[in-house]
């Protein structure tokens, strides 16, 4: 395993970590025991940077991930997250409807609580706001945040979906050590204006999503997304769209094929390729995915190869946004 050092700080991270959202959440029928099994060969393969958050099937996942978590406390880098909580206190795992966003003092101090509590350890190694509460200025959020790293219940923070300059005012509360946010050969918004900024700050970029949601992937069309797998609710899943981003996958695949790799893996490359500031956490609940990603971290791609994949997205603009229109507005506040 390939390592990268997260952000200001001295922790070496797994080049690629583990989105566990999967595993509880939104994306169809749920196995515990197969999960269980993907984090034991997660430490196998040397992964140790591990993502969850509280709301990920109401904090059914922090449980989940516990049961491994805690014996291997020593080995396990783990990322939790905070802020939406559920109108009806209850977890649709086809998503997140009825939900709200709260970035508050008062709620981070029980939701710090709650996720150690699941997760059953005494200290959370990165602390993410899960977005950035529009009613609640960014440095009261990032305040409350840092009297956790006083009070010893959390290590690191960060942000996620920040806009460049929520970044630059949290940064000035307390040092932000990561920005989680949606990157991939699909959903290049961070180039602009966020990355650049990240990177004059030292801040590390943890894109989440790397792989597009599985459009790269052979496995499924949209026709057979059960009810209970939230991309069945997403504009790029929508027949408006679907046709064009049917026919990138089909060309990215195709020339991954060319290379003797996977789509998968080539999208991966590909985010991989950007920087070693970047740590993405593509998420599975199988360990034969987890190995194909973990793939990736050897695949070297040329300045001829970037050029091909560039030329190829250029012709399948129409992709469609990444969230639906309400989701959007939590996005780069």
């Amino acid at each position: 395993m390939k390592f990268k050092k997260l952000g200001n700080t001295d922790e070496q991270l797994s080049a690629i970590g583990l989105g566990c959202m999967g595993m509880s959440f939104a994306y169809g029928p749920t196995d515990e025991q197969e999960s269980i099994n993907t984090l034991h060969r997660a430490l196998d393969l040397g992964i140790n940077f591990w993502d969850t958050a509280d709301m990920y099937a109401n904090g059914e996942n922090e449980k989940l991930i516990s049961k491994v978590l805690v014996p291997n406390r020593d080995k396990i880098f783990i990322a939790t997250k905070f802020g939406f909580r559920f109108k009806d206190g209850k977890a649709s795992h086809s998503g997140a409807p009825g939900t709200y966003f709260d970035g508050s003092p008062e709620w981070i101090r029980k939701a710090v609580d709650l996720s150690l509590q699941r997760l059953k350890i005494d200290t959370i190694d990165l602390y993410y706001a899960h977005r950035v509460d529009p009613n609640v200025p960014v440095e009261e959020t990032v305040g409350a945040m840092a009297e956790l790293v006083k009070a010893g219940k959390v290590k690191y923070i960060g942000l996620s979906e920040a806009s460049a300059e929520s970044i630059r005012k949290a940064n000035k509360i307390h040092p932000i050590a990561a920005l989680q946010s949606e990157y991939s050969i699909l959903t290049k918004d961070v180039e602009k204006e966020i990355l650049p900024t990240i990177r004059e700050l030292g801040i590390s970029l943890v894109p989440y999503s790397p792989l597009a949601r599985g459009l790269f992937t052979n496995i499924y069309d949209v026709q057979n997304l059960g009810d209970d797998d939230f991309r069945k609710s997403l504009p790029r899943y929508q027949q408006e769209y679907l046709e064009n981003n049917t026919k990138l996958a089909n060309e990215i695949n195709d020339f991954a094929a060319s290379k003797g790799v996977k789509g998968t893996q080539l999208a991966l490359a590909w985010v991989l390729n950007q920087g070693d500031d970047i740590i993405p956490i593509p998420g599975t609940k199988r360990i034969k995915y987890l190995e194909e990603n973990i793939a990736a971290v050897n695949i070297d791609l040329s300045q001829s190869d970037l050029d091909t994949i560039d030329t190829i997205l250029k012709k399948y603009p129409n992709v469609g946004e990444r969230y639906t229109e309400g989701s959007m507005k939590l996005v780069n506040n």
